[in-house]
């Protein structure tokens, strides 16, 4: 059975709306017409054609006045709430579109907190207050896998080298330094030729965390004419330093590590290596979204010493990167 009530969106359009709250603000027909930059028989028409639609009168009109009646004053509050309430949902979808409201996954590698990229996800919270970010700590395989699947939009990679379908920039670099036990014959030298580590039992994170970290480290000391003895292999750098102090084996890690290691290890430059390790910012090479392409931005600002490359985007993201943005700064590493 069909409600009485209920009345065909087809035939109320917005502007007949509008209309009808011009009428009711100013109480006026002439008024109301000249506010709306309208004659006023084609407003009084509408008017009419409203209440034949709602089957009730909203204005009392005689020839001094015009007042609202019960109906009237129902339809102008509910009108009005439903305008702030459109405003609002406008204001929303633009908010998305600037990508400025949403959610954001980022993940990173555990090293990556060593760095200043801490400071850009705190800028990032407070300049896009209103986009959900939120952190996940992966290996750079993980966070491949997670980039690949659409978990993770965008990612902080040690040494993740190019990845099919993925947009890689590297944002940071730094050295490889040798990390001894404190009272290792070789701790008080200020740097170290590779040569000499041959013999040394070694400590190394598992090739499943990352493979091309894994092999860029191994590389090294393969430049030299060796390969390392890995005796044990432990998943996290705090662990890898702790079996370090305790006289495990040796390691070769990037020197922001050097942050949390014990007094029992000591830091050693190596001598003659060129070789450096590299944080990337990965995301997906396709994506034209609007939140990812403001987390770009700002990260474009946070790292202004490194070649942020963004040939491998497409035409829309590297217009949407190029855009300025007033607010981002540079930050301090």
């Amino acid at each position: 059975m069909t409600d009485p009530d209920l009345v065909s969106l087809n035939e109320i359009e917005l502007r007949h709306l509008r209309y009808f709250l011009a009428v009711a603000e100013e109480l006026h027909f002439g008024r109301a017409a000249e506010k709306l930059h309208m004659a006023q028989p084609p407003l009084s028409q509408q008017i009419r054609q409203l209440e034949a639609w709602i089957g009730f009168p909203l204005f009392a009109r005689n020839s001094r006045s015009v007042q609202l009646t019960p109906s009237g004053k129902e339809l102008q509050k509910r009108l009005l709430q439903t305008f702030a309430k459109l405003q609002g949902d406008i204001r929303s979808v633009r908010q998305v579109g600037r990508g400025r409201r949403g959610t954001l996954d980022v993940g990173f590698i555990s090293t990556s907190i060593l760095t200043s990229i801490p400071q850009l996800l705190s800028r990032y919270r407070q300049q896009f207050p209103e986009v959900e970010l939120r952190l996940h700590e992966l290996y750079t395989s993980n966070l491949v896998q997670g980039l690949e699947d659409g978990t993770i939009d965008i990612g902080f990679l040690r040494d993740g080298g190019p990845v099919p379908g993925l947009c890689t920039i590297r944002v940071l670099s730094e050295p490889f330094v040798v990390m001894l036990p404190a009272n290792h014959p070789l701790a008080k030298r200020k740097s170290i030729p590779v040569p000499l580590l041959k013999k040394e039992p070694f400590v190394f994170f598992p090739q499943s965390a990352g493979l091309t970290a894994w092999q860029r480290t191994v590389a090294i000391c393969e430049a030299h004419g060796f390969r390392p003895d890995i005796v044990q292999e432990a998943p996290h750098w705090i662990t890898i330093t702790r079996l370090v102090a305790a006289g495990i084996g040796v390691t070769i890690a990037p020197r922001c590590v050097c942050q949390i290691a014990t007094s029992g290890v000591a830091a050693v430059e190596l001598k003659d290596v060129d070789a450096r390790s590299y944080i990337e910012l990965a995301f997906d090479q396709n994506s034209t979204c609007a939140v990812i392409a403001g987390f770009l931005r700002l990260a474009r600002t946070a790292f202004p010493g490194e070649a942020f490359q963004i040939a491998q985007c497409t035409p829309r993201m590297r217009a949407a990167l190029q855009q300025d943005d007033a607010e981002a700064q540079p930050l301090r590493c």
